[in-house]
């Protein structure tokens, strides 16, 4: 499929009748090649549809809100305050081993609450 080319001839004299008439038709000229131009661009794109614009501003993404009513802080919170009595009870009485479990406890839970599936 051969693709329509802009009449350069008849550019050429249009630009020699617009040197002719004087700088008080520059606007009829300008018109009369904008016209051209979309024509011949029109008649290329017939075959290819055109692709949507990208929006000039995106939106950003919908922020996760947790549960609501602050269960995600009251969580965070509860962990921490909760975290420093059973430290001190593992290490006295079972040693680092038993610190170990109790810190992987805390941070399962709070990962467990952090990945579960979220209501609309």
């Amino acid at each position: 499929m051969t693709t329509p080319r802009l009449p350069r001839d008849d550019l050429a004299a249009a630009l020699a009748a617009r040197r002719e008439l004087g700088p008080e038709y520059d606007d009829a000229f300008i018109e009369s090649v904008v016209d051209r131009i979309e024509q011949t661009f029109d008649a290329r794109m017939a075959g290819h549809p055109r692709p949507a614009p990208a929006p000039a501003y995106a939106p950003p993404p919908p922020r996760r809100t947790g549960t609501g009513g602050g269960a995600d802080l009251a969580l965070a919170i509860v962990s921490l305050v909760a975290a420093i009595p059973l430290s001190a009870i593992a290490v006295v009485n079972e040693g680092m081993g038993a610190l170990c479990i109790v810190w992987f406890s805390i941070v399962a839970i709070n990962v467990a609450h952090a990945l579960r599936p979220r209501r609309g």
